[in-house]
């Protein structure tokens, strides 16, 4: 009998756990493909990337992927302040989502703040110790920056 109600309890454990999972939050591996809003951020209409990416999460995409492409954009239309916000959202969900490192080190490198954005890159740094695209480009604006 023992047994039994271990058994009961560990499998009301599983269907609470399970129910806390269900809401109605996507999972990572449910995000849709973003390669439309790439092509339109590259393409440099960021009013109708903004418009998609506001869409995703309007229906509860929670991702920094989303939230970064988000304040690229934003910035991108001269929002800075809606970029920053939406920069950090990114790093709650990922501290070290390197796009966002070096897209928030950029709008770090407009306002004005170099020391901040030399922060976000020895943060890429540590996390591409034998480089990445992430960090040559920011490199490259904190150099454009200094050379000003």
């Amino acid at each position: 009998m023992p047994r039994l109600h271990i058994a009961g309890i560990a499998l009301a454990g599983l269907f609470f756990s399970t129910a806390a999972w269900a809401v109605d939050t996507p999972s990572p591996g449910d995000l849709p493909d973003l390669g439309k809003i790439r092509s339109e951020i590259k393409a440099e209409d960021y009013k109708t990337a903004i418009g998609d990416l506001q869409g995703l999460i309007d229906q509860g995409y929670q991702d920094p992927n989303i939230y970064n492409l988000l304040g690229y954009s934003l910035r991108k239309t001269g929002d800075r302040k809606g970029a920053e916000s939406f920069y950090l959202k990114a790093l709650d969900f990922d501290p070290n989502h390197k796009g966002t490192l070096e897209y928030q080190g950029e709008l770090y490198i407009e306002n004005g703040d170099l020391p901040k954005a030399k922060q976000n890159l020895a943060r890429l740094e540590t996390l591409c110790p034998a480089g990445c695209d992430e960090r040559a480009d920011l490199e490259a604006a904190l150099t454009k920056a200094a050379g000003k």
